[in-house]
């Protein structure tokens, strides 16, 4: 019996512990590069596999964070606890509370009585052992007053702030100590479904902690506006805490940040998302240049294809990202992008949707160039475009008129819920009098459902711009199968399609 489990073990051993591996990768500041073996191995002293020696090399990079942070609490009659005073913020929400004490003076309350400490625990993983560097979440060390590092061996160091940006949820520390170790960064590019992955942090605040699992996904992204997103999502378990720690491959190379979960009750449900190596090394850069990402902007509004858009567009594929606006005097228009084009690669990317065209921008620095690729009437081109600083504007949306007997009396019914008219004339909307405005969209209707909303205008059907309700009417009765409408939405434009 004793042959049969020796050679099982000698099998295993072949198997599981890969040849050593040599994996380099150039960074753009540091030109960091490491070796690492591949991590699975079977202990023989105690016939175990294991990760313990990986873990050995890498978790001493990964630190504990903790942020403390003054907050202002309004006094109440209930007393001054956590319990007492969200109940009333949950009672006069942002109503003042009326059992508000003035000071002495009168103006206000007491500071001192204001001010709570709070407290706060996170993750970190020091990049650079030689200047001190460490990588966390931006939403970790936001409104930190004094932020500690508490390292493996029990070291402690205040972290000064290098930079942060919270559009990628990336923020870069700093310490002043000697003999840190640090992790090497991997080309998240190369990333696949199904790679071995390990997650390090300090879950709950408890201290360091290990979890596996695998890479469940790639290029996830949420609606959250204003947020540059392409996340690995993996089913290590990541909790509380988790936040700004490492989420390493089995040759101990960091493929990601941890950086959020999707959970209702606040704990791991096997889904949680880490920010790509790829994506870090840009922002770093500019942290470490300017405090701050100096993001540019090439003109153009962009939306995903839809299989509606295109049936309706006839397009022969459903990858890159839809132009729906171009700008007038922006790069983009001076490259010769125009409506209705397809980019489907930038500065050497594939672009497949619009994340990723929005992601591969904003990892260019204003004022420096690059290659743009788009298809066109089934052909593809290519140009250089210029990326430049963007607007400090803010969108607004054409308000609505909820008067319907303000709208005129020439209007028709189409596309099954959508009541279109003229523009009125009092509108004066932004792009012109050209094209008709929605008056009414019956919830639940074909029209709702495509996306049509009251206030839309629509300028062109099928790439015809139509001037008036008649030319719109002309348009509609040639409808054979689907189109796609060109609408106008305060300041933006979209493609929606119709059947």
């Amino acid at each position: 019996m004793k042959q049969p489990i020796f050679l099982s073990l000698a099998l295993a051993t072949t198997m599981l512990a890969a040849p050593l591996a040599h994996a380099q990768s150039n960074w753009p500041v540091f030109n960091g590069k490491a070796s690492n073996t591949q991590g699975l191995s079977i202990d023989p002293s105690r016939g175990v596999l294991t990760l313990a020696p990986l873990l050995e090399q890498t978790t001493p990079a990964v630190v504990n964070i903790s942020v403390s942070s003054k907050v202002k609490i309004p006094n109440n009659p209930f007393g001054g606890n956590q319990m007492s005073d969200e109940f009333m913020e949950r009672f006069f929400g942002d109503r003042p509370n009326p059992f508000k004490r003035d000071n002495e003076d009168g103006d206000g309350e007491d500071e001192e009585q204001n001010e709570r400490t709070m407290r706060s625990a996170g993750s970190g993983v020091i990049i650079d052992a030689s200047k001190g560097y460490i990588l966390t979440n931006s939403h970790v060390i936001d409104k930190a007053d004094k932020i500690n590092i508490t390292l493996t061996d029990r070291r402690i160091a205040e972290a000064t702030v290098v930079g942060s940006d919270p559009k990628t949820d990336i923020a870069l520390l700093k310490i002043d100590l000697r003999g840190l170790t640090d992790v090497n960064l991997a080309n998240s590019d190369r990333v696949k479904v199904g790679d071995y992955v390990i997650a390090i942090g300090n879950s709950f605040g408890i201290g360091q902690t290990v979890t596996t699992g695998i890479v469940s996904a790639l290029g996830r992204s949420s609606a959250a506006q204003g947020e540059y997103q392409n996340f690995i999502q993996t089913d290590a378990a990541i909790n509380k805490g988790n936040s700004g720690g490492a989420l390493i491959n089995s040759k101990g190379e960091l493929i990601g940040i941890n950086s959020r979960i999707l959970s209702r009750s606040g704990g791991s449900n096997g889904i949680g998302f880490a920010i790509p190596a790829n994506m870090i090394t840009g922002v770093m850069d500019q942290l470490i240049s300017y405090g701050e990402v100096r993001r540019g902007r090439i003109g153009v509004g962009i939306q995903n294809i839809t299989p509606e858009l295109q049936d309706a567009m006839g397009l022969t594929s459903r990858d890159g990202a839809l132009v729906r606006q171009v700008e007038a005097d922006s790069p983009a228009e001076k490259a010769g992008l125009k409506v209705g084009d397809v980019i489907v690669g930038f500065n050497g990317d594939q672009i497949l949707d619009s994340d990723d065209i929005r992601n591969a921008v904003g990892a260019v620095e204003r004022g420096q160039r690059a290659r743009i690729t788009y298809m066109r009437d089934g052909k593809k081109y290519s140009t250089k475009i210029n990326v430049e600083k963007a607007p400090d504007t803010e969108e607004t949306d054409l308000p609505e008129n909820d008067n319907d007997n303000d709208a005129p009396l020439t209007s028709f019914d189409a596309l099954d819920g959508a009541t279109f008219t003229d523009i009125p004339s009092d509108l004066d909307p932004r792009g012109g009098d050209d094209g008709v405005v929605i008056t009414k969209v019956r919830r639940g209707s074909d029209a709702f459902e495509a996306g049509l909303r009251k206030g839309d205008i629509i300028r062109a059907v099928n790439n015809t711009d139509v001037a008036n309700l008649s030319a719109f009417k002309k348009q509609i009765a040639k409808k054979k199968g689907a189109m796609f409408l060109s609408v106008q939405r305060g300041r933006n434009s979209v493609f929606v399609a119709v059947r």
